[in-house]
């Protein structure tokens, strides 16, 4: 039985040949990991995208029993992004299967341990993802101004983020760098 990939443009027009080519590449999809029920690729064009390199983007969606995994890739041409994106998909259905065959520690792997969802009788719709939390940190705040925030970030070699305490809204705001080159800073507030 052929994998059914279920393609959705954005802002673009779906020829013939991106058609051919995006069912083609992810129709092998099932090689890796067999029990695939829907496969889902989004491609869109950005015109808003600020480097014409991440103008076209290419989204895949695999739903499994029990699992669901997603990569998406940017790239100037939508056939490399679509490459690029069934990669990193590959990578990480291998990873998803290694986790699969290693198990629980109990002598049983994932797909034979029994969850209490499965034991009343009811599936999960959405899986559980479950993250390690490898490292804690904790360090003192010293409040300084989003100018001083840019200075230590850059100081202490943090290349994506910079947590600070803002003396001039007496906030803990987090400033990180866009792709673009450029800074955002995320002041968030109690809802």
């Amino acid at each position: 039985m052929a994998l059914e990939v279920a393609i959705f443009p954005k802002n673009m027009e779906l020829t013939d040949r991106i058609n051919e080519y995006v069912t083609k590449k992810i129709s092998k999809l099932d090689r890796y990991l067999p029990d695939i029920d829907e496969t889902r690729v989004d491609l869109a064009y950005q015109k808003s995208a600020r480097n014409p390199s991440d103008r076209q983007v290419a989204q895949i969606t695999i739903r499994g029993r029990g699992y669901i995994l997603r990569t998406e890739e940017r790239s100037d041409d939508i056939f490399s992004a679509v490459d690029l994106a069934l990669e990193k998909m590959q990578r990480k259905i291998e990873r998803f299967k290694g986790k699969r065959e290693r198990g629980r520690g109990d002598g049983a792997t994932i797909g034979q341990s029994t969850s209490e969802a499965q034991l009343a009788g009811a599936e999960a719709e959405e899986p559980e993802e479950t993250y390690v939390i490898a490292r804690r940190k904790t360090f003192n705040l010293v409040p300084m101004d989003e100018n001083e925030a840019l200075e230590q970030m850059s100081r202490l070699g943090h290349e994506n983020f910079f947590v600070f305490y803002n003396g001039e809204t007496n906030k803990v705001n987090v400033l990180y760098r866009r792709r673009d080159g450029t800074y955002g800073l995320i002041d968030p507030t109690l809802g």
